[in-house]
């Protein structure tokens, strides 16, 4: 997350089909620490796409220290695991609802915003 607004990123709107794949993956394969490349293959999404969004819901999947051979691999948070398939994708959905809700908020603050400086200008025009 590099760049000016990296803190008004969203990282569950748009990406909750996604999401509950990849946790999937981890479910259908428990135990086991896996790489962004084999849960690349097994969902379909891009390797990048799926390191990216891998290392950005830390809530999600945890980060496991690497070993001699130098892959990075990733297992779900246990707190997430503990929740099973439905309640995964329960906490994903109310996560991305959450930021529909910040974003719906933050173009309606936008709008509002423009309105107001349209207003202060319209009667000098006049």
């Amino acid at each position: 997350m590099v760049g000016y607004f990296a803190s008004w990123t969203f990282r569950f709107r748009g990406k909750s089909r996604r999401l509950v794949a990849l946790a999937e993956c981890f479910l259908d394969d428990p135990g086991r620490g896996l790489s962004a490349p084999h849960i690349g293959r097994a969902t379909g999404i891009g390797l990048y796409e799926t390191a990216r969004m891998l290392n950005d819901t830390p809530e999600l999947f945890v980060k496991l220290p690497r070993r001699a051979d130098g892959i990075t691999r990733y297992r779900l948070a246990s707190s997430v695991a503990a929740r099973g398939r439905d309640g995964i994708a329960d906490f994903i959905a109310g996560n991305a609802r959450r930021e529909s809700w910040i974003f719906y908020l933050l173009m309606t603050s936008a709008l509002l915003v423009a309105l107001v400086v349209l207003l202060a200008f319209v009667p000098q025009v006049l």
